[in-house]
């Protein structure tokens, strides 16, 4: 499934009427109806409660006349707040309006803040209330009466629809223009929209339905479409299958450099986040004090020792032994861990530039770059980088709420700029790749922020990387089990006191659960309705 922008939904809606001949006003009805059926199977006394829809004057109130109308029939209690003047909505929302007035709806004309809030009393004794304000195509900041309803309505307390996407939520970017509606439902038509996804304005979503609404499928199935969105039905197909006759060598040997005196965790953590995702062989490098106590804690893992720093950091010297045991094997895992001296910053630039293998960097592996990122374009090896916010920003030398406020321009713009596989991570993940196409993850809980989470992405991706699949592939895959053994956690555990080690724990389950199924519904974020 894709997520697209405001334009190209508009592009979307008009081919359907031009190129295959769908009057616009049977989508308007399909919309509504869409919107009243899901609202009947997530509300199963709709028709004993008492609904207000209000509506702007442009199509998304349209959709608001025909949801209207639909709850009338079903016998509903239903009133509609037009926030304009009656003469004002033209066209198919006009049509709409018309047929509600000659039915003998309830409307109430409210074009100015006097005559709305002349309604306190009606919207006391609400108890549903249905968003048609706004929708998809807005392109500045909400102000005056809108601004108003949007923070009354979304302080009410009472259960919101939101018909398309929260009124003053940005459909491309999520951002809040001025005050969004936080809806408790969002009933969106013939795709997502990428604002949905992306944060702040994802908070405001509630749960996400994608209705259908008659767009012919060649319409709404191309791959030139928006970004994708990555759930399990985009990542079964991806894992390898297990032969018979398989053994340990035929899913890859993982090097991993991580871990320093203090840190030896962050290694532990990624080289078992490799063994977990599947790799057949894994190796930790790691600085010769370390090794005795690595040893014992790693039972499944092997060891090799490396040169290290007073400090207790893998050495410039390190290069030689690990480029040498490098030969032969699928990925090299760098990064978590290890400091920022410049000795190693040293051992982290031979490694860039003469690795033999695929190299997976994170974490302190970004920060040693982060001055000259340019030395991952002298790679002979595809890389992928996986930063946090704070490390992209030191990447890329923009504020850590530039990169938050533009994550998907980001991602594409140094993918393309250093041509490498990006994981931006965050809530909803970006995959960017040296291509420009982006991803959107759809996994994972804010239990996960904690310490020694993403040493365990790190050392997943470079698990699948060895199983044979694509850098850009084993990005999107990794990223996605990690949030679902996330989700397992949660479902099991809560959020509240996860720790990094009950990913791997969960890991093997999310995987199992993903290539055999049945796969649970409660652990999808977006539902479909067709």
């Amino acid at each position: 499934m894709r997520a697209v922008t405001a334009a190209e939904i508009r592009r979307i809606d008009q081919e359907a009427t031009r190129l295959f001949g769908i009057p616009s006003l049977l989508l308007m009805e399909n919309a509504g109806l869409q919107t009243v059926r899901i609202m009947e199977s997530t509300f199963p006394d709709l028709a004993r409660l008492k609904v207000v829809v209000v509506c702007g004057h442009g199509n998304n109130g349209g959709d608001g006349f025909v949801v209207a109308r639909h709850l009338k029939n079903r016998r509903g209690s239903v009133s509609v707040v037009l926030l304009a003047k009656k003469d004002h909505p033209q066209g198919d929302a006009r049509t709409n309006l018309t047929i509600l007035e000659r039915m003998g709806i309830p409307i109430w004309e409210c074009p100015t803040s006097v005559e709305f809030r002349k309604l306190a009393a009606l919207f006391q004794e609400t108890e549903l209330i249905v968003d048609a304000i706004l929708g998809t195509g807005i392109s500045s900041p909400v102000s005056g009466l809108h601004q108003e309803v949007i923070s009354f309505l979304s302080g009410l307390g009472k259960p919101i629809v939101a018909v398309d996407i929260p009124s003053g939520l940005s459909s491309d970017h999520g951002h809040i223009e001025g005050a969004a509606m936080k809806a408790d439902l969002t009933v969106t038509f013939g795709l997502p929209k990428i604002g949905q996804f992306l944060f702040p304005g994802a908070g405001q979503v509630g749960r996400l339905v994608v209705a259908g609404i008659g767009y012919p499928s060649t319409l709404t199935q191309g791959e030139e479409l928006g970004v994708e969105l990555v759930d399990d039905s985009a990542i079964r197909p991806l894992l390898p299958p297990r032969v018979l006759s398989s053994h340990k060598g035929t899913f890859g040997h993982v090097l991993v450099v991580a871990g320093a005196r203090g840190k030896s965790g962050a290694g532990a953590l990624c080289a078992l986040g490799a063994l977990r995702s599947g790799a057949g062989l894994v190796t930790l490098g790691i600085p010769a004090s370390l090794l005795d106590s690595m040893a014992a804690k790693l039972t499944e893992v092997m060891t090799l020792p490396l040169p290290e720093t007073a400090q207790g950091a893998p050495a410039e010297a390190a290069a030689a032994p690990v480029l040498e045991f490098l030969q032969g094997k699928e990925v090299l895992v760098l990064g978590p861990g290890i400091g920022t001296s410049q000795d190693t910053a040293r051992l982290i630039t031979a490694l860039i530039e003469h690795s033999p293998a695929p190299i997976v960097i994170d974490a302190d592996g970004l920060n040693c770059i982060a001055e000259n990122p340019g030395i991952l374009r002298h790679a002979k090896v595809p890389i992928v980088i996986t930063p946090h916010p704070g490390e992209m920003s030191r990447l890329t030398g923009k504020s850590t709420a530039e990169v938050q406020s533009r994550r998907l321009e980001t991602a594409r713009e140094f993918a393309q700029a250093y041509g490498v596989t990006i994981v931006l991570k965050g809530a909803h993940t970006i995959t960017g790749e040296p291509s420009g196409a982006l991803s959107i993850n759809l996994s994972g809980n804010p239990g996960m922020a904690t310490g020694g989470s993403g040493d365990v992405l790190t050392g997943m991706i470079g698990g699948l990387l060895a199983q044979g699949l694509s850098p850009q592939d084993a990005a999107r895959a990794g990223v996605y089990l990690h949030g679902l053994s996330g989700d397992l956690t949660g479902q099991a555990r809560g959020q509240i006191g996860m720790i990094a080690g009950d990913l791997l724990d969960e890991l093997p389950r999310a995987i199992r659960l993903l290539m055999e199924g049945p796969f649970p519904e409660t652990l999808r974020r977006v539902s479909y309705y067709p």
